[in-house]
Protein backbone atom coordinates (compact mmCIF):
# COMPACT_ATOMS: atom_id res chain seq x y z
CA UNK A 1 0.00 0.00 0.00
CA UNK A 2 2.12 2.67 -1.17
CA UNK A 3 1.14 6.44 -1.17
CA UNK A 4 -0.25 8.13 -3.90
CA UNK A 5 3.04 10.05 -4.60
CA UNK A 6 4.59 7.27 -4.64
CA UNK A 7 2.11 5.88 -7.49
CA UNK A 8 3.06 8.29 -9.85
CA UNK A 9 7.00 9.07 -9.21
CA UNK A 10 9.65 7.68 -12.12
CA UNK A 11 11.55 4.71 -10.16
CA UNK A 12 15.35 4.86 -12.01
CA UNK A 13 17.61 2.16 -11.00
CA UNK A 14 21.15 3.56 -11.47
CA UNK A 15 24.25 0.75 -12.16
CA UNK A 16 27.75 1.25 -13.53
CA UNK A 17 31.37 -0.05 -12.23
CA UNK A 18 33.40 2.31 -10.13
CA UNK A 19 34.63 5.55 -11.71
CA UNK A 20 31.58 5.05 -14.75
CA UNK A 21 30.01 8.27 -13.60
CA UNK A 22 27.08 6.81 -11.24
CA UNK A 23 27.68 9.46 -8.77
CA UNK A 24 27.26 12.30 -11.18
CA UNK A 25 24.56 10.55 -12.95
CA UNK A 26 22.21 10.59 -9.80
CA UNK A 27 23.37 14.31 -8.83
CA UNK A 28 22.34 15.17 -12.83
CA UNK A 29 18.98 13.54 -12.09
CA UNK A 30 17.90 15.17 -8.60
CA UNK A 31 19.68 18.65 -9.77
CA UNK A 32 21.97 18.09 -6.77
CA UNK A 33 26.01 19.48 -6.49
CA UNK A 34 28.45 16.49 -6.27
CA UNK A 35 28.72 17.34 -2.60
CA UNK A 36 25.50 17.63 -1.86
CA UNK A 37 25.03 13.62 -2.06
CA UNK A 38 27.04 13.42 0.65
CA UNK A 39 30.15 10.88 0.81
CA UNK A 40 30.07 7.72 -1.27
CA UNK A 41 28.20 4.98 -0.15
CA UNK A 42 30.00 1.29 -0.23
CA UNK A 43 25.95 -0.05 -0.17
CA UNK A 44 22.75 0.79 -1.84
CA UNK A 45 21.19 4.58 -1.76
CA UNK A 46 17.71 5.50 -2.02
CA UNK A 47 17.33 9.29 -3.29
CA UNK A 48 13.92 11.28 -4.03
CA UNK A 49 13.23 14.20 -5.72
CA UNK A 50 12.30 16.24 -8.46
CA UNK A 51 12.87 16.27 -12.22
CA UNK A 52 12.07 17.88 -15.29
CA UNK A 53 8.60 18.76 -13.40
CA UNK A 54 8.12 14.79 -12.49
CA UNK A 55 8.32 13.32 -9.19
CA UNK A 56 11.37 10.77 -9.26
CA UNK A 57 13.16 8.07 -6.79
CA UNK A 58 16.75 7.39 -7.82
CA UNK A 59 18.39 3.67 -6.39
CA UNK A 60 21.76 4.06 -7.03
CA UNK A 61 24.03 0.19 -6.44
CA UNK A 62 27.53 -0.30 -6.03
CA UNK A 63 29.28 -2.98 -9.19
CA UNK A 64 27.79 -6.00 -7.05
CA UNK A 65 28.29 -7.65 -10.49
CA UNK A 66 31.94 -7.57 -10.48
CA UNK A 67 33.69 -10.57 -9.53
CA UNK A 68 35.64 -9.24 -6.50
CA UNK A 69 32.37 -9.55 -4.35
CA UNK A 70 32.01 -11.37 -1.28
CA UNK A 71 28.50 -13.96 -2.24
CA UNK A 72 26.72 -12.98 1.03
CA UNK A 73 27.62 -8.89 0.29
CA UNK A 74 26.17 -9.39 -3.23
CA UNK A 75 23.31 -10.86 -1.91
CA UNK A 76 22.52 -7.81 0.59
CA UNK A 77 23.09 -5.51 -2.58
CA UNK A 78 20.70 -7.02 -4.38
CA UNK A 79 18.43 -7.73 -1.97
CA UNK A 80 18.74 -4.03 -1.08
CA UNK A 81 18.09 -2.42 -4.39
CA UNK A 82 15.05 -4.69 -5.03
CA UNK A 83 13.37 -3.83 -2.10
CA UNK A 84 14.39 -0.18 -2.62
CA UNK A 85 13.04 -0.24 -6.26
CA UNK A 86 9.79 -1.96 -5.05
CA UNK A 87 6.97 -2.69 -6.94
CA UNK A 88 9.73 -2.36 -10.02
CA UNK A 89 11.72 0.52 -12.28
CA UNK A 90 10.86 1.96 -14.85
CA UNK A 91 14.59 2.14 -16.04
CA UNK A 92 17.42 0.73 -15.80
CA UNK A 93 20.32 2.81 -16.04
CA UNK A 94 23.88 1.53 -16.59
CA UNK A 95 26.45 4.23 -16.77
CA UNK A 96 28.89 3.00 -19.91
CA UNK A 97 32.04 5.20 -19.94
CA UNK A 98 32.76 5.50 -23.75
CA UNK A 99 36.98 5.08 -22.92
CA UNK A 100 36.68 2.23 -21.27
CA UNK A 101 36.21 -1.69 -22.33
CA UNK A 102 32.79 -3.38 -22.17
CA UNK A 103 33.73 -6.61 -20.42
CA UNK A 104 32.26 -5.46 -16.83
CA UNK A 105 29.14 -3.85 -18.65
CA UNK A 106 28.59 -6.98 -20.87
CA UNK A 107 28.73 -9.11 -17.46
CA UNK A 108 26.05 -6.79 -15.56
CA UNK A 109 23.52 -7.21 -18.25
CA UNK A 110 24.21 -11.29 -18.02
CA UNK A 111 23.43 -11.06 -14.70
CA UNK A 112 20.14 -8.76 -15.09
CA UNK A 113 19.07 -11.13 -17.42
CA UNK A 114 19.94 -14.07 -15.38
CA UNK A 115 18.33 -12.94 -12.11
CA UNK A 116 15.29 -10.53 -13.12
CA UNK A 117 14.64 -12.06 -16.85
CA UNK A 118 15.59 -10.77 -20.06
CA UNK A 119 13.16 -8.16 -20.29
CA UNK A 120 15.28 -6.20 -17.59
CA UNK A 121 17.65 -5.38 -20.15
CA UNK A 122 15.84 -6.07 -23.34
CA UNK A 123 12.95 -3.49 -22.44
CA UNK A 124 13.69 -1.31 -19.19
CA UNK A 125 17.47 -1.01 -19.32
CA UNK A 126 19.12 2.38 -21.56
CA UNK A 127 23.03 3.24 -21.47
CA UNK A 128 24.02 6.34 -20.11
CA UNK A 129 27.37 6.78 -21.66
CA UNK A 130 30.01 9.15 -19.59
CA UNK A 131 33.66 10.42 -20.01
CA UNK A 132 32.10 12.08 -23.81
CA UNK A 133 35.37 14.42 -23.16
CA UNK A 134 37.21 11.67 -24.94
CA UNK A 135 34.78 12.26 -28.39
CA UNK A 136 36.93 14.84 -30.89
CA UNK A 137 34.84 18.05 -31.68
CA UNK A 138 32.87 17.18 -34.40
CA UNK A 139 32.16 13.37 -33.64
CA UNK A 140 29.31 11.86 -33.12
CA UNK A 141 28.61 9.03 -30.37
CA UNK A 142 26.84 7.08 -33.16
CA UNK A 143 29.73 7.50 -35.46
CA UNK A 144 32.13 6.98 -32.51
CA UNK A 145 30.35 3.34 -31.43
CA UNK A 146 30.19 1.92 -35.16
CA UNK A 147 33.67 2.58 -36.39
CA UNK A 148 35.69 2.08 -32.90
CA UNK A 149 33.72 0.22 -30.54
CA UNK A 150 31.76 -2.65 -32.00
CA UNK A 151 31.63 -3.74 -27.87
CA UNK A 152 30.05 -0.25 -26.81
CA UNK A 153 28.11 -1.38 -30.54
CA UNK A 154 26.73 -4.82 -29.07
CA UNK A 155 25.87 -3.12 -25.47
CA UNK A 156 23.56 -1.02 -27.52
CA UNK A 157 21.66 -3.70 -29.38
CA UNK A 158 20.71 -5.48 -26.17
CA UNK A 159 19.24 -2.79 -24.76
CA UNK A 160 17.10 -2.47 -28.10
CA UNK A 161 19.16 1.03 -28.92
CA UNK A 162 18.18 2.84 -25.90
CA UNK A 163 20.81 5.18 -24.59
CA UNK A 164 21.01 8.73 -23.54
CA UNK A 165 24.16 11.03 -22.40
CA UNK A 166 23.94 13.56 -19.58
CA UNK A 167 26.71 15.68 -20.47
CA UNK A 168 28.21 16.74 -23.60
CA UNK A 169 32.02 17.46 -24.90
CA UNK A 170 32.17 21.01 -24.07
CA UNK A 171 31.07 20.43 -20.25
CA UNK A 172 27.75 21.82 -20.79
CA UNK A 173 24.77 19.31 -19.13
CA UNK A 174 22.70 17.16 -21.68
CA UNK A 175 19.10 17.41 -21.25
CA UNK A 176 17.36 15.45 -18.34
CA UNK A 177 14.00 16.13 -20.37
CA UNK A 178 15.05 14.14 -22.65
CA UNK A 179 16.33 11.15 -20.96
CA UNK A 180 12.84 11.20 -18.61
CA UNK A 181 10.98 10.97 -22.24
CA UNK A 182 13.02 8.03 -23.25
CA UNK A 183 12.11 6.41 -20.09
CA UNK A 184 8.68 7.04 -20.48
CA UNK A 185 8.75 5.49 -24.23
CA UNK A 186 10.02 2.66 -23.10
CA UNK A 187 7.44 1.79 -20.42
CA UNK A 188 5.20 2.43 -22.69
CA UNK A 189 6.52 0.28 -25.07
CA UNK A 190 6.70 -2.51 -22.92
CA UNK A 191 3.20 -2.64 -22.57
CA UNK A 192 3.54 -2.37 -18.91
CA UNK A 193 3.07 0.36 -15.83
CA UNK A 194 6.66 -0.39 -14.97
CA UNK A 195 9.03 -3.08 -15.08
CA UNK A 196 7.79 -6.51 -12.96
CA UNK A 197 8.93 -10.12 -13.05
CA UNK A 198 8.43 -12.97 -9.99
CA UNK A 199 10.87 -11.77 -7.33
CA UNK A 200 9.83 -8.10 -7.36
CA UNK A 201 5.82 -9.31 -6.74
CA UNK A 202 7.28 -11.65 -4.05
CA UNK A 203 9.07 -8.85 -2.47
CA UNK A 204 6.30 -6.39 -2.69
CA UNK A 205 4.01 -8.87 -1.54
CA UNK A 206 5.96 -8.66 1.59
CA UNK A 207 6.54 -5.06 1.72
CA UNK A 208 2.29 -4.45 1.49
CA UNK A 209 2.08 -7.44 4.58
CA UNK A 210 5.06 -5.62 6.71
CA UNK A 211 3.21 -2.12 5.96
CA UNK A 212 -0.01 -3.19 7.10
CA UNK A 213 1.73 -5.32 10.37
CA UNK A 214 3.39 -2.11 11.19
CA UNK A 215 0.32 0.31 10.77
CA UNK A 216 -2.13 -1.65 13.24
CA UNK A 217 1.15 -1.70 15.90
CA UNK A 218 0.78 1.89 15.60
CA UNK A 219 -2.88 2.11 15.70
CA UNK A 220 -3.32 -0.38 18.75
CA UNK A 221 -0.04 1.79 20.72
CA UNK A 222 -2.06 4.80 19.70
CA UNK A 223 -5.40 2.88 21.01
CA UNK A 224 -7.11 4.12 18.01
CA UNK A 225 -9.62 1.98 15.66
CA UNK A 226 -10.68 3.00 12.20
CA UNK A 227 -8.80 6.35 11.37
CA UNK A 228 -7.14 6.68 7.46
CA UNK A 229 -3.78 6.99 7.85
CA UNK A 230 -2.26 10.01 6.34
CA UNK A 231 0.46 9.87 3.41
CA UNK A 232 3.41 10.74 5.11
CA UNK A 233 2.53 7.38 7.53
CA UNK A 234 1.81 5.28 4.88
CA UNK A 235 5.44 5.84 3.86
CA UNK A 236 6.85 6.14 6.95
CA UNK A 237 5.51 2.42 7.26
CA UNK A 238 6.65 1.30 4.16
CA UNK A 239 10.59 2.86 4.57
CA UNK A 240 9.97 0.68 7.99
CA UNK A 241 9.16 -2.28 5.95
CA UNK A 242 11.92 -1.89 3.60
CA UNK A 243 14.21 -2.07 6.36
CA UNK A 244 13.13 -5.25 7.78
CA UNK A 245 13.39 -6.90 4.41
CA UNK A 246 16.98 -6.85 3.89
CA UNK A 247 18.14 -9.96 2.97
CA UNK A 248 15.86 -11.33 0.50
CA UNK A 249 16.50 -15.46 -0.66
CA UNK A 250 17.79 -14.25 -4.00
CA UNK A 251 18.98 -17.85 -5.53
CA UNK A 252 22.51 -16.58 -7.17
CA UNK A 253 24.27 -19.91 -7.43
CA UNK A 254 23.89 -20.37 -11.46
CA UNK A 255 24.51 -16.38 -11.81
CA UNK A 256 27.91 -16.68 -9.91
CA UNK A 257 29.93 -20.10 -9.59
CA UNK A 258 31.10 -20.02 -6.08
CA UNK A 259 34.90 -18.94 -6.17
CA UNK A 260 37.56 -18.54 -3.98
CA UNK A 261 38.21 -14.32 -3.70
CA UNK A 262 41.30 -12.80 -2.59
CA UNK A 263 40.85 -10.40 -0.34
CA UNK A 264 44.59 -9.63 -0.41
CA UNK A 265 44.54 -7.38 -3.21
CA UNK A 266 40.77 -7.50 -5.18
CA UNK A 267 41.22 -4.60 -7.69
CA UNK A 268 44.01 -6.26 -8.66
CA UNK A 269 42.73 -9.24 -9.68
CA UNK A 270 39.63 -6.87 -11.23
CA UNK A 271 39.17 -6.85 -14.78
CA UNK A 272 39.49 -3.26 -14.59
CA UNK A 273 42.33 -3.59 -11.78
CA UNK A 274 43.95 -5.93 -14.64
CA UNK A 275 43.54 -2.98 -17.22
CA UNK A 276 44.41 -0.40 -15.67
CA UNK A 277 47.95 -2.25 -14.09
CA UNK A 278 48.26 -3.29 -17.71
CA UNK A 279 47.83 0.18 -19.10
CA UNK A 280 50.62 2.09 -16.76
CA UNK A 281 52.80 -1.13 -17.22
CA UNK A 282 52.73 -0.70 -21.29
CA UNK A 283 52.97 3.29 -21.07
CA UNK A 284 56.05 2.78 -19.03
CA UNK A 285 57.72 0.96 -22.29
CA UNK A 286 59.80 2.94 -25.11
CA UNK A 287 57.63 5.04 -27.83
CA UNK A 288 59.69 3.03 -30.50
CA UNK A 289 57.38 -0.04 -29.47
CA UNK A 290 53.95 0.11 -30.36
CA UNK A 291 52.28 0.40 -27.06
CA UNK A 292 48.43 -0.62 -28.37
CA UNK A 293 49.22 -3.76 -30.49
CA UNK A 294 51.35 -4.68 -27.56
CA UNK A 295 48.61 -3.97 -24.98
CA UNK A 296 46.05 -6.02 -27.18
CA UNK A 297 48.68 -8.98 -27.43
CA UNK A 298 49.42 -9.09 -23.69
CA UNK A 299 45.85 -9.25 -22.88
CA UNK A 300 45.46 -11.95 -25.57
CA UNK A 301 47.99 -13.90 -23.93
CA UNK A 302 46.49 -13.37 -20.57
CA UNK A 303 42.98 -15.01 -21.38
CA UNK A 304 44.11 -17.73 -23.59
CA UNK A 305 42.55 -19.61 -26.35
CA UNK A 306 40.54 -18.20 -29.11
CA UNK A 307 38.89 -15.74 -26.85
CA UNK A 308 41.55 -14.55 -25.72
CA UNK A 309 42.67 -13.35 -29.53
CA UNK A 310 39.52 -11.67 -30.02
CA UNK A 311 39.68 -10.02 -26.66
CA UNK A 312 43.07 -8.73 -27.24
CA UNK A 313 41.71 -7.32 -30.21
CA UNK A 314 39.11 -5.57 -29.00
CA UNK A 315 41.03 -4.06 -26.63
CA UNK A 316 43.76 -3.40 -28.88
CA UNK A 317 41.77 -1.08 -31.00
CA UNK A 318 40.43 0.73 -27.99
CA UNK A 319 43.93 1.41 -26.75
CA UNK A 320 44.85 2.89 -30.53
CA UNK A 321 41.89 5.06 -30.87
CA UNK A 322 41.90 6.43 -26.89
CA UNK A 323 45.68 7.02 -27.66
CA UNK A 324 44.85 8.49 -30.64
CA UNK A 325 42.63 11.03 -29.20
CA UNK A 326 44.75 12.12 -26.38
CA UNK A 327 47.70 12.71 -28.96
CA UNK A 328 45.54 14.79 -31.06
CA UNK A 329 44.25 16.80 -28.35
CA UNK A 330 47.62 17.64 -26.77
CA UNK A 331 48.27 19.16 -30.46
Amino acid sequence: MASSGAQTELRLVVLGRTGAGQRSTVCSILGLQDSEQGRESAGCSKHRGEAAGRQVLVVSSPDWFSSDYDPEERRSHISTLITFSSPGPHAFLLCVSVNQPADEETKALDVLEKVLGPSAVSRNTILVFTNMEELEEHERLEDYLLTWRKDLQALLERCGGRYHTLETRSGEPGSLEEMLEKVEKAVKESGDEHFSCPLYQQVEDQLRKKQLEIVREWRKEAQVVDLDMTDEEMEEAREEAERSLRDLNVDLDQVFPSSTVSNSSPHASSPLGFWETLVSWVLWLPTLVRREALLGALVGLFVGGPLGGVVGATVGSVATEVGRRKTHKTK
